[in-house]
Parts: C-alpha cells; sequence; structure tokens
C-alpha cells in the first residue's frame, strides 16, 4: 500500500486492462440478479437501437474499481468511489469482446491522510466510457 507522504498530486496508479467476453456479463447477470436482456441477447440489444450487447454499467465500474483497490491493497480503504455512465460498453460476440482500459492519477491530497484518485476508463478505440469517476482513499 503506498504512504500517504510518498504520494503527490499527479502521481500514477498502474493502468489496468479488463477483457471484458459475453461470459462475464451472464456471468454477472447471475451474480447481480440484472437479467436484463440487453446485457445478453443480441438481436433485442440491436432492435432497441444498441450497436450490439452491452455490459452492464455496474459491472464496468466495479472492473473500473479495481485499479484503485489493486493501487492501494485493500479495498476496505476506499472511503468513496462514483462515476457517471458517458457510452455503453458493446461487447461483440467473438473470441475478443471487448478491452476495458483504465488509467488513474492522484488529484488531490486531502487531511486525515486521503487522497482523491480521478479514473478514466475508455474502451477500444479511446471511446471513453466513464466521466467523473473519482475514488476517495485512505493511506497510512
Amino acid at each position: 500500500m503506498p504512504a500517504y507522504d510518498e504520494v503527490e498530486v499527479g502521481t500514477e496508479l498502474p493502468t489496468g486492462t479488463f477483457p471484458i467476453q459475453r461470459h462475464n456479463l451472464v456471468m454477472y447477470c447471475g451474480a447481480s440478479g440484472d437479467f436484463n436482456i440487453i446485457h445478453w441477447n443480441e438481436r433485442i440489444a440491436k432492435a432497441v437501437g444498441l450497436p450490439d450487447v452491452i455490459s452492464h454499467g455496474m459491472f464496468t465500474m466495479a472492473e473500473a474499481g479495481r485499479v484503485v483497490t489493486d493501487w492501494v491493497g485493500d479495498p476496505g480503504a476506499v472511503l468513496e468511489y462514483g462515476v457517471r455512465f458517458s457510452k455503453p460498453v458493446p461487447v461483440p460476440d467473438d473470441d475478443k469482446g471487448a478491452t476495458l482500459t483504465v488509467t488513474g492519477r492522484v488529484e488531490d491530497k486531502l487531511d486525515g491522510n486521503r487522497v482523491v484518485v480521478g479514473l478514466t476508463a475508455s474502451i477500444d478505440g479511446g471511446v471513453q466510457v466513464l466521466s467523473g469517476a473519482r475514488a476517495v482513499v485512505r493511506l497510512p
């Protein structure tokens, strides 16, 4: 776990790369209880105007949050975490699926050994899928 005194504004977190395939979405449906058909049926997803089956927003948010929890080493150190969903994450039915790339950087140091981490999440081709993604973390 990084120490508060060793972290500066601008400190970059290790980039996270997360492959997302259709089977991940089906597993998330079961785990979350969210069986909305747009997350597993391509025909319906396209019929309602989506480019393909899309990842659950909360699944995408959770994957992005792994960059912070992996960096800090203790999920309990994350005091706040929020995002806005700005674009869907289409997941093609092929051997590749989609790739979510998440970068993070310390944006502010607060009292009480807390830091604000800003995240950027994009999928193949650099399309930003989350905006305003921020976490507040307590460091030792």
